[in-house]
C-alpha cells in the first residue's frame, strides 16, 4: 500500500516528539503541514522564510535523521516555503527548496537567506558597485567600555549594558532600551556593547544604525523595488544597535518593517539594542505594538550627570591626551557645565584649541573668558554644586564637611548660605536644595532661607560675607 504524505508526516512527528521538549515541538513543528509525496521526497510547508532557517540551523540532523528512518536511505525532504510579500501589497507565494547544507549550522554570523533568483542579498551599507562579503559593524573604536565613566547617572544603563555584551541575546534585557536627553552617552554606550560583544564573540554579526539612517534606506529599497533584500539583510543580524528611534514617531510603513525585523530577531535569541531620547511610555507617534516590544526587555535611563562624574570625564579625557592640566580650571569647567557630557568635552576642547592657538597659558581667567564664550547663546543656570563649591572655597571648608551632619557653628552658617544661594539663583525645589546639602528636609532649607535674611538685616560683617560671595557666584 502507497504511503500518504499525511502519515508520512504523522510518523516523523511521533519520533520528533520524542526528541524535543513539547514547547519546542509546539513552536517549531506543530505549525508544518505536509503537502505532497512523490518519489520517495516528502514536501512540508513552512509558513515563512524564518522558519525554514531556524529548522535548517537547529533540526536539520534530526530531519534528516528521522527522514532516513521512515522512507530509507534514499528518503529525502524538500521544504515549500510561505514567502509573505505584505511590504509591496502583493499576494504571498511559495518557494520550494530541499534541504541543503548552506547554512553554517553552529555558525549564524555567516548563514544567508534564501537565493531566490538572485546572485546574493544588497548590503544596504555598500555603494552599489562596491563589492564587499562582510558587514561592517559601523563602530566607533573610541567609544568603548573603558572609556565610559560610570557614575550614579548611568550605572543601571552601564550595568545593564556590560551584561548584555558578555551574553547577548541570553539575558533578560532583550531588548535593551536606553533612554536619555541629548549628550549624555546613550551612543556612546550602544557603541560600547557593540565593541566588546566584537571583542568576545568575533563571529556574530553586529549592526550599529542610526533610525534616521535605517529609515532612509528602507525609502531607498521600495525605490529600487528590493525591500525583501532590506528586510533580510536585517534579520541576519545577530545584534542590531538601533539608536535614535524616535525618528520612527509618525512614519508608520517604516514602523511596520521594523516591526517585522524585530520580531524575526527576538524569536531567534538575537541581541536587540535601542535608544531614544524618552521611555517609551511617553514616545507618541508610534505604533502600541511595537512600543509594547520596546518594554519587553530592561528599560534604563541616562541622567545628568553629578559634579564627580564630571570631574572623572574630564580627568580622563587629559589623562588619556597625555595634557598636564590645572586641577583648578579643570574644576570650574565640571562646576560650569552641568547638563551635557558632549558639551562639557567640547568646552574642553575648546580651551585647549585657545591655549595652544593663541600660545597662552592655560589659567582660570582664560577658561572663564571661553566658557563665556561657549554657552553665549545658552540660557545658562548656575548649579547648586557650583555654588555650594563658592561656598566651601570662601570659608575654606571641604564640600565633603558642609554637607556632612556636624553641627559645628561655622559649617552650619556655610550650609545655610548655599542653601539660601541655591533658592534665590536655581530653579532646583526645596527637596533637591536639601538633598544636595547633605540630606536635609524642605523644612529645614526654608528655615536656613529665613536665618540667612534675618542675619543680613542685624550682622552687618554678615552682610559683607553674603555680598562678597555673590559677585563671586555673578563671575560665572
Amino acid at each position: 500500500m502507497e504511503k500518504s504524505y499525511e502519515s508520512v508526516w504523522q510518523n516523523c512527528l511521533s519520533i520528533i516528539k520524542d526528541n524535543v521538549s513539547a514547547q519546542s515541538f509546539r513552536t517549531w513543528f506543530e505549525p508544518i503541514k505536509a503537502i505532497k509525496f512523490a518519489d520517495n521526497v516528502l514536501t512540508i510547508q513552512v509558513p515563512s522564510q524564518f522558519f525554514y532557517e531556524w529548522l535548517e540551523e537547529h533540526y536539520i540532523d534530526l530531519l534528516k535523521k528521522t527522514i532516513k528512518k521512515e522512507l530509507g536511505a534514499s528518503g529525502r525532504l524538500e521544504y515549500n516555503i510561505v514567502m509573505e510579500n505584505t511590504y509591496n501589497n502583493s499576494k504571498p507565494y511559495t518557494v520550494s527548496v530541499p534541504t541543503s547544507n548552506k547554512k553554517a549550522v553552529g555558525n549564524p554570523s555567516v548563514a544567508m537567506p534564501l537565493d531566490i533568483n538572485t546572485n546574493g542579498i544588497r548590503n544596504p551599507f555598500i555603494i552599489p558597485g562596491l563589492k564587499k562579503i562582510n558587514v561592517e559593524s559601523q563602530l566607533n573604536p573610541n567609544y568603548s567600555f573603558e572609556n565610559f565613566i560610570e557614575g550614579e547617572c548611568n550605572r543601571l544603563a552601564r550595568s545593564a549594558g556590560f551584561a548584555v555584551s558578555n551574553k547577548p541575546g541570553g539575558t533578560s534585557f532583550n531588548p535593551l532600551f536606553i533612554y536619555g536627553g541629548v549628550g549624555l552617552g546613550k551612543t556612546h554606550l550602544m557603541h560600547s556593547i557593540g565593541i566588546q560583544i566584537k571583542n568576545q564573540f568575533p563571529n556574530k554579526t553586529v549592526l550599529y544604525v542610526n533610525a534616521e539612517k535605517f529609515m532612509h534606506q528602507y525609502i531607498d529599497s521600495v525605490r529600487n523595488n528590493d525591500t525583501n533584500d532590506f528586510i533580510h539583510f536585517y534579520q541576519m543580524i545577530d545584534v542590531l544597535l538601533m539608536d535614535d528611534v524616535q525618528w520612527f514617531a509618525g512614519k508608520d510603513k517604516t514602523q511596520d518593517i521594523f516591526f517585522h525585523i524585530f520580531n524575526h530577531l527576538h524569536q531567534s535569541g538575537k541581541q536587540i539594542v535601542l535608544s531614544a531620547d524618552k521611555p517609551p511610555v511617553e514616545m507618541q507617534g508610534m505604533e502600541q505594538r511595537l512600543l509594547s516590544r520596546f518594554k519587553w526587555g530592561l528599560s534604563a535611563d541616562l541622567q545628568a550627570p553629578d559634579l564627580e562624574t564630571r570631574i572623572a570625564i574630564l580627568q580622563k579625557k587629559v589623562y588619556k591626551d597625555g595634557i598636564d592640566f590645572p586641577k583648578d580650571v579643570l574644576e570650574y569647567l565640571a562646576y560650569s557645565i552641568t547638563n551635557n557630557v558632549r558639551e562639557l568635552e567640547g568646552a574642553l576642547i575648546s580651551l585647549l584649541a585657545q591655549s595652544s592657538l593663541n600660545k597662552k597659558a592655560i589659567t582660570l581667567e582664560l577658561a572663564k573668558s571661553m566658557i563665556d564664550k561657549f554657552v553665549k547663546n545658552t540660557a545658562r543656570e548656575v548649579s547648586i554644586d557650583f555654588i555650594q563649591k563658592i561656598v566651601s572655597d570662601y570659608f575654606q571648608l571641604p564640600i565633603e564637611l558642609m554637607k556632612s551632619k556636624t553641627r559645628k557653628r561655622e559649617v552650619v552658617q556655610a550650609r545655610q548660605i548655599a542653601m539660601y544661594f541655591s533658592k534665590s539663583l536655581t530653579k532646583a525645589s526645596l527637596a533637591s536644595i536639601g538633598a544636595h546639602c547633605g540630606g536635609k528636609d524642605h523644612a529645614t532649607v526654608l528655615h536656613a532661607c529665613r536665618t540667612v535674611n534675618n542675619l543680613m538685616e542685624t550682622d552687618k560683617r554678615f552682610k559683607i560675607y553674603i555680598e562678597e560671595i555673590e559677585k563671586k557666584i555673578a563671575v560665572v
